[in-house]
């Protein structure tokens, strides 16, 4: 979408080893999609955060916001400190829509990979190991698609 930004969600830590996947991802996402197109940010323990990154987008022009959550399952962050915090975004940058996208997790296609590795484990741990950085690297690439 024109306009439109995709914000990379992770919860945060202050260890930067982390937080290096995050951005590995954002980088790769920026690379293919362009890097007016991405941000990562953090909910808590590390920067940006969502409101950085929110204020950011309105300076860039770019008034949507599509907030990727990359948790594993909807729990209580999903329940009330992420809409805390977009509440709160809304108010502080209120031109921007914001969208939140399901938690990664509860997608079909990470669901599946996760049950083909742990039932890969339970057979053969060391096939399953090579098998998994295949898929890792799999998703990675749908993700960036």
């Amino acid at each position: 979408m024109p306009g439109s930004r995709l914000v990379i969600f992770a919860h945060g830590s202050a260890d930067s080893r982390w937080r290096l996947p995050f951005e590995e991802l954002t980088a790769r996402l920026a690379e293919r999609r362009g890097a007016d197109k991405v941000r990562l940010a953090y909910m808590e323990f590390a920067s940006p955060s969502l409101a950085d990154v929110a204020r950011e987008a309105a300076r860039d022009g770019k008034l949507q916001l599509r907030i990727l959550p990359l948790f594993l399952s909807a729990g209580g962050h999903m329940a009330e400190d992420i809409p805390r915090q977009l509440a709160a975004v809304q108010l502080s940058v209120p031109q921007l829509k914001i969208e939140l996208l399901q938690v990664i997790g509860e997608h079909p296609r990470v669901k599946e990979i996760i049950q083909e590795i742990a039932f890969d484990y339970a057979q053969d741990g060391s096939a399953a190991f090579r098998k998994t950085i295949l898929e890792v690297t799999a998703l990675s690439d749908a993700l960036c698609d």
